[in-house]
């Protein structure tokens, strides 16, 4: 074999011989070339620097890089069967990685993406750099849709390096989706991994320069002494989960979060994608700081008056797309869960009635005597009469938690301290501790110590709120719903977590607080997850971000939040993209003669209703705090009395309204209706033909465990199980395949995303598939365990001898940039002439009649590799014409995002002649 020169240029798609093993030229990094195994997978894939490689190769022949090529198949590789042959040819085709359809991340992703998630990374593909905010409604897949465009940057190379900014509560929920979903590796980065990260790294390199992908707290990185070191270091990607938090409040200006993404956003070269279901916060002065980050001029429109060249400017960086949108425009398959809601009620027992009635004059007492003070102490003694009977209505617990909790003075206090606990801002996670007292007046001592003597009264089985939850809690688990009861305070929770465990002792009850840290939040969900038959007890500190539809399918609100879109991220959780079931259950749960969810009822969930059902999603409350304090104060305590010359919120209510409409008008500009699903399906339909489809997948995997003997049955017409830990103890199952299947008794497995709850989606890179694929593919490399890479048959449906090729070419494509790409065709010769593609597929799987003996075989494949040879000028033809169709395709994908075309180009470079199929007329 020809002995390459350190200097001498190899094209892409060149076959070498390395290290005893062919291997493929997928690219040149500098001084480096990038090779793949030629048998296929991305696993192993390793950059050689040829110099490096000519010197060692005096003493360690094998270092040589030497020109080589893919051996046509021997007579002794001949397969045992029909069956074994498809399954060396569904093999080479699901190892297929860096694939030729129009979106190349597509074959490295273990998700099937519906068609509504492509939209995004479409418009993607006309930006440079790429500056979107995503802004899709709770639920619908953001994470899915900014994957796919951060995997396709990265294999397009136009990102080097990749950081995710998230909450520290979502680090390791994106570290597992990159992971998983992706097949990225992602390092987290944070104060509890920062040490030992820094003792693995090369002197004088940072974590943020050397690892490739990234997801970093951005809490710990936004401080002054983390950030430069970011900054200095961050990657060319960067990606920015809730967003809202980055901008939100009127002081955000000088927030840590927003300067950190600022500075970010200042490299123009940079590219950025912010995530967030609430884009508006309901102050237009946010709002813009957003956008602004995407483009500085954005900042400074005015939003309510944009020209349609403005318009059309900023609806190529933002889509914004409710459920409503999602269904309307992508029919066909389900998408979401139907959501049924319900709306629950109880009565206040007299033991709790007396309770709220002595607090009920406490707190008026407080806002009364508060009536000519200055602003600022008149809202402070609002707040605490609101903090009060927030927290006696919550439960007994929360009461007497509250007014155990001795403070200062209501003088001496910050208010910006307690004002979170009444007007839940949307762009922070809500503090679900019971908030330190702030009735702590000399004169009130007597007073308090009564309340909470009656808040010691109310025992769980007095506690109508409490048995009535137990009723409805086990109302969901007979209809066989996983429910999360929702809890606005960490002692609330404790209480309702007790109760559960003595009503339903064989139920797994977890509750989950702020109290813990992200990991052991995470750690105990993911445990639960795994019970038969459990129920979650949650506060709003995992009502933001994290994911929890694979696992429950109903909720409860034990307490109702006092900010409309809290109420839609809870239920979100559950109600989203990926829910298995076909219907989720959510429980408004109030008193029906319990005051003060009367009023939150009245004053914020009625009105946020209405606008719901005609936007399809909430709308945010204006300046959230005077709002809401302002009306409930008002519902509460001046209702049907003459009030004080106060504004109570009638601006804010109105500027709600208008809000309502600003948002339905964006809505309506931002959905980018105009990409047709037609185009975005022939996208999908092009990378199955490449890559293989869902069903592809089921009937390869099925055929490869039936001949390892592993034993696995059908349980519904999508949901297999595979007895996988009696295959695990088979000596003859190959080590691979093994590792891949866990260690449980009774695995059940899907093959169409989302899968049912409790079952695993098998998508084509998952570890089984791929394992089971290489298996097959090597397998008939070597002729091991009855695998070949040829075949001979009797058929019927042929009149003629015919001879099918399995062939994986090779293709340059530019696309800006020269990529490989590859994939595999079959091509067919019968009578000395070659047949269409397409004719030749059609005739690859014909059913065998009888076999063909040894000796005839083999002069038919010697005669077909003949024939090959002869008739390679007439292949490289139809390659051509493949090459072309290729080509239009890509064309198509970037006319529908206006895209220019003429700088689109697909060549052939090679080909594999991976095996034969000999097919014979059937006589009988």
């Amino acid at each position: 074999m020809e002995r390459l020169g350190v200097h001498q240029i190899l094209p892409l798609g060149s076959v070498v011989r390395f290290r005893d093993r062919n291997w493929v030229l997928l690219e040149r990094e500098e001084d480096r070339l990038v090779l793949r195994p030629l048998a296929g997978g991305d696993g192993a894939v390793l950059a050689v620097h040829p110099l490096l490689s000519e010197r060692l190769s005096f003493f360690l022949p094998q270092e040589a890089l030497t020109l080589s090529q893919f051996e046509p198949p021997k007579p002794e590789l001949r397969a045992k069967n029909h069956q074994d042959f498809a399954l060396f040819q569904q093999a080479a085709r699901l190892l297929l990685r860096e694939g030729v359809a129009p979106f190349r991340s597509l074959g490295k992703v273990s998700v099937r993406p519906r068609p509504y998630q492509l939209v995004p990374l479409l418009m993607a593909l006309r930006l440079d750099p790429v500056r979107l905010l995503i802004a899709d409604d709770v639920g619908v897949g953001k994470t899915i849709e900014a994957g796919l465009i951060l995997r396709e940057l990265l294999e397009a190379k136009e990102a080097r390096r990749v950081a995710v900014l998230a909450p520290p509560h979502l680090m390791e929920q994106w570290t597992r989706e990159l992971s998983e979903k992706f097949a990225l590796e992602p390092t987290p980065i944070s104060p509890a991994t920062l040490g030992r990260l820094e003792r693995g790294l090369p002197h004088g390199r940072s974590v943020y320069a050397h690892y490739p992908v990234q997801v970093v707290s951005i809490d710990f990185v936004k401080h002054p002494r983390h950030r430069t070191l970011f900054l200095q270091d961050a990657p060319d990607l960067v990606v920015v989960d809730e967003a809202h938090g980055v901008v939100g409040g009127v002081q955000a200006e000088g927030h840590l979060r927003y300067e950190l993404v600022q500075r970010l956003a200042e490299d123009p070269r940079r590219h950025l994608l912010l995530l967030t279901a609430t884009p508006h916060s309901g102050i237009p002065e946010a709002f813009r700081r957003l956008l602004g980050l995407l483009d500085p001029g954005f900042a400074a429109w005015d939003l309510e008056a944009l020209t349609e060249e403005k318009r059309d400017r900023l609806a190529r960086h933002f889509v914004q797309r409710t459920r409503k949108d999602v269904l309307q425009t992508w029919k066909g398959e389900r998408l979401f869960p139907e959501r049924e809601v319900r709306h629950e009620a109880y009565a206040l027992s007299e033991a709790y009635r007396r309770l709220y009635e002595a607090a009920y004059r406490y707190a008026t007492e407080l806002v009364r005597s508060g009536e000519g003070l200055e602003e600022a102490r008149r809202r402070m003694r609002w707040w605490a009469a609101l903090a009060l009977l927030r927290a006696v209505m919550s439960s007994p617990q929360a009461a007497q938690a509250a007014l155990e909790r001795r403070g200062a003075s209501l003088e001496e206090v910050d208010p910006g301290a307690y004002a979170p606990q009444v007007y839940e801002a949307t762009d922070l996670l809500p503090d679900d501790e019971v908030p330190r007292s702030l009735l702590a007046l000399a004169a009130e001592g007597r007073s308090l110590r009564d309340l909470r003597r009656l808040a010691k009264e109310v025992t769980p089985e007095e506690d109508a709120k409490l048995q009535g939850v137990l009723r409805l809690v086990g109302e969901l688990l007979e209809a066989g719903h996983a429910p999360v009861v929702w809890c606005h305070y960490v002692d609330t929770a404790a209480y309702v977590g007790e109760a559960l465990r003595r009503a339903f002792p064989e139920v797994a009850v977890e509750v989950v607080t702020g109290r813990m840290d992200g990991e052991l939040r995470r750690q105990a969900i993911e445990e639960l997850m795994d019970k038969p038959r459990r129920v979650l007890v949650a506060t709003d500190c995992v009502s933001e971000g994290v994911n929890l539809q694979r696992g429950f399918s109903a909720c409860i609100h034990y307490d109702l939040p006092w900010n409309p879109n809290r109420l839609e991220q809870r239920e979100g959780r559950v109600d989203r993209y990926g829910q298995p079931k076909e219907k989720v259950v959510v429980v408004r749960y109030r008193g029906r003669d319990n005051p003060v969810d009367e009023a939150v009822v009245e004053v914020l969930l009625r009105k946020a209703e209405t606008i719901r059902r005609s936007l399809g999603i909430y709308v945010p409350v204006p300046q959230e705090e005077a709002y809401v304090v302002d009306r409930m104060v008002r519902r509460l305590f001046y209702e049907g009395v003459q009030a004080p010359l106060f504004p109570f919120g009638e601006d804010a209510e109105r500027a709600w309204e208008l809000d309502a409409e600003r948002e339905r008008v964006s809505r309506t500009r931002f959905a980018q209706r105009a990409l047709r699903p037609e185009e975005v399906m022939e996208v999908l339909e092009e990378t199955d033909a490449v890559l293989g489809d869902p069903e592809a997948v089921r009937t390869f995997v099925l055929l490869a465990l039936q001949r390892l003997g592993v034993a696995y049955r059908p349980l519904s017409e999508k949901v297999y199980e595979v007895l996988a830990l009696a295959a695990r103890q088979s000596p003859t199952l190959p080590d691979a395949v093994r590792r891949a299947l866990p260690a449980r008794e009774a695995w059940r497995v899907a093959f169409h995303d989302p899968a049912p709850e409790g079952v695993e989606f098998l998508g084509r890179n998952h570890p089984l598939v791929a394992a089971l694929a290489r298996y097959a593919f090597e397998g008939a490399l070597l002729g091991r365990d009855g695998l070949g890479r040829w075949a001979a048959f009797r058929v019927k449906g042929v009149e003629r001898t015919t001879y099918l090729y399995l062939l994986r070419p090779r293709y340059l494509l530019t696309l800006g940039r020269e990529v490989l790409g590859e994939e595999v065709l079959v091509l067919g010769q019968r009578g000395g002439a070659w047949l269409e593609p397409r004719a030749a597929l059609s005739l690859l799987d014909l059913p065998p009649e009888a076999d063909v003996p040894e000796a005839e075989a083999k002069e038919h494949l010697e005669r077909a590799l003949r024939l090959y040879e002869e008739g390679r000028e007439e292949a490289w033809a139809l390659l051509g014409a493949r090459a072309e169709e290729i080509q239009k395709a890509h064309r198509r994908v970037r006319q529908a995002v206006r895209l220019r075309v003429g700088g689109v180009g697909v060549r052939p470079v090679g080909a594999d002649l991976l095996g034969v199929r000999v097919l014979l007329p059937h006589r009988g």
